[in-house]
């Protein structure tokens, strides 16, 4: 049996993944209120990533798990905690469920996040490309492989940062 769903990945899929991921941000910074008051602000963008965001673009790929990450503007006292993965239920049957998972109503949902070392934030799209394109860290080389599909900021919902054409 195959584990994957090929069920089409909607913008209203990505919306709830974004509510999904600013639950756990919230409730990760309450929990560490020091790291919130580092990083609350400092949010430049939510994506779908990897294998996920290759199905969102082909349709072909399948959906195992969903990889959500949020990067950050780096603060200058500490990055964001790199190895932090946060776990939810997608909450709805409808890309099946998780085999690994059985006591989920839907699909795992991995959360993890990166504090990258930008000075300006008002163009999420490049900061990520330029990210994804410098291969400096295993993150990067590791996402590069597959896609990466905007969540936030909702104005770019279901954009396609990578892989990319040409900005």
């Amino acid at each position: 049996m195959d584990e994957r769903s090929y069920k089409t990945i909607t913008n209203a899929d990505l919306k709830r993944l974004g509510q999904i991921a600013a639950h756990d941000r919230n409730g990760l910074f309450q929990r560490k209120p020091e790291l919130g008051m580092l990083y609350s602000e400092r949010l430049i963008a939510v994506a779908l990533c990897q294998g996920a965001a290759l199905h969102y673009l082909d349709g072909k790929n399948g959906i195992k798990d969903i990889d959500v990450w949020s990067f950050y503007q780096a603060a200058d006292e500490r990055p964001y905690p790199y190895r932090r993965r946060g776990v939810e239920d997608f909450g709805d049957p409808k890309f099946g469920k998780t085999t690994d998972s059985p006591h989920y109503i839907g699909r795992r949902i991995d959360l993890l996040g990166r504090s990258l070392e930008v000075t300006d934030i008002a163009d999420p799209i490049a900061i990520l490309h330029r990210y994804l394109s410098s291969a400096k860290t295993e993150s990067s080389r590791l996402l590069a492989k597959k896609a990466v599909i905007l969540i936030e900021p909702l104005n770019l919902l279901g954009s396609v940062v990578w892989p990319a054409k040409s900005l």
